[in-house]
């Protein structure tokens, strides 16, 4: 860039920059989302409350189920298909 337009641009500099801070966070915040290790985590904790007789089967089936659909829609964000 020249000096011209770094001058010119120099009021817009402070949203840029809020912009990039701001597409940063989302990022991050897709990062964590997306994540399957908390997933994974809980289906562990699930299965050993079931054999711990803290829940019955229909518990588990039921929650087992959201959290199968949930590693689905990891999946398939991370194969770009959403």
């Amino acid at each position: 860039m020249g000096l011209l337009t770094q001058l010119l641009m120099l009021p817009v500099a402070p949203v840029r920059g809020a912009v990039w801070v701001a597409q940063r966070v989302v990022e991050q915040a897709e990062d964590e989302y997306y994540d399957p290790a908390p997933v994974w985590r809980e289906l562990r904790e699930l299965e050993s409350r079931l054999v711990r007789g803290e829940i019955d089967q229909e518990a588990f089936d039921r929650r087992e189920d959201e959290l199968l659909d949930r590693l689905d829609e990891i999946d398939a964000h991370r194969r770009g298909l959403r």
